[in-house]
């Protein structure tokens, strides 16, 4: 994901004039959206209540990796008001592309496929996957392979990376369990209907905590074709907001090249492994 997340590879920001993209609806009229949300005041920022990339929290806030990004970001562009705009994974670059909010804040995966709707910042993270299965790990699922040499019944998220890791593998497309987030997912192993569920390893390893009946498995590498699929989560703008795009990746280097990005990862489970020097230029053409 989430995620969170979708397809293979990733991208995002300078220098992704150099993918291919379908204009957006309303391109034309959209003029110059960093100046509109300064004089708004408000950016409106997409989420998919994935843990812990971008939900809500218990007390009603707007948390998680990205929004927290977010925060810094638009308050150092002059805009101090981050506001959710709540919706399902697969439903998030629609959403940003027929103006439902300005900005997809929820650690979505950067691929040449997404590089084809959407504008990219440079990645924040980069990621490995891990599975939810029954405690003790029964059938011994610690891989894409391990699901097609088991036969095992595996569930997602929908659009989801991990889908289409997964097919590389060999696992049919047509035999998964397609589902809204990593809670059904848990819920799903938890109740039998799946043998796995597969995700990003933070956020499995947050989903599983306090469950008895299931567990995370170790983190892994997804390979495709022999080489390691990369699942590195970032920004996604319209294809029209390049302005904002542009200033939103200078304040993101600077927050990398301090140091300040980390610890504003850190409470979100983010270690220095998950720190990347990747850019969206190289993702989308991977």
């Amino acid at each position: 994901m989430l995620a969170g997340l979708g397809a293979l590879g990733a991208a995002g920001a300078i220098g992704v004039a150099g993918c291919s993209r379908v204009p957006d609806a309303g391109e034309a009229g959209e003029g110059n959206l960093l100046e509109r949300i300064r004089a708004q005041n408000t950016v409106r920022v997409g989420i998919a209540g994935e843990v812990p990339y971008g939900y809500i929290n218990d007390q009603g806030e707007l948390t998680g990796e990205a929004p927290e990004i977010a925060k810094v970001i638009f308050n150092r562009l002059g805009v101090e008001n981050v506001v959710p705009v709540p919706t399902e994974f697969g439903s998030l670059i629609p959403g940003l592309r027929s103006q439902q909010f300005d900005v997809v804040s929820a650690g979505m995966y950067i691929n040449p496929q997404r590089c084809e709707q959407v504008i990219f910042a440079d990645p924040e993270y980069v990621m490995l996957d891990a599975f939810i299965v029954p405690k003790g790990n029964p059938k011994g699922l610690n891989n894409y392979e391990d699901i097609v040499r088991t036969g095992a019944k595996m569930a997602t998220g929908t659009a989801y990376a991990e889908i289409d890791y997964a097919v590389a593998a060999g696992v049919p497309r047509g035999e998964m369990l397609i589902l809204p987030d990593q809670v059904a997912g848990l819920a799903a192993v938890e109740q039998g209907r799946a043998d796995v569920f597969a995700g990003t390893s933070l956020t499995v390893r947050q989903v599983v905590k306090g469950s008895d009946r299931a567990e995370a498995t170790e983190a892994f590498q997804p390979m495709v074709d022999g080489e390691p699929a990369i699942g590195a989560g970032g920004f996604a703008f319209r294809p029209s907001a390049t302005m904002l795009r542009d200033a939103f990746n200078r304040e993101l280097r600077k927050l990398k090249e301090s140091g300040e990005l980390l610890e504003i990862m850190r409470p979100f489970g983010f270690s220095e492994d998950e720190m990347t020097d990747l850019t969206a230029k190289e993702l989308c053409a991977s």
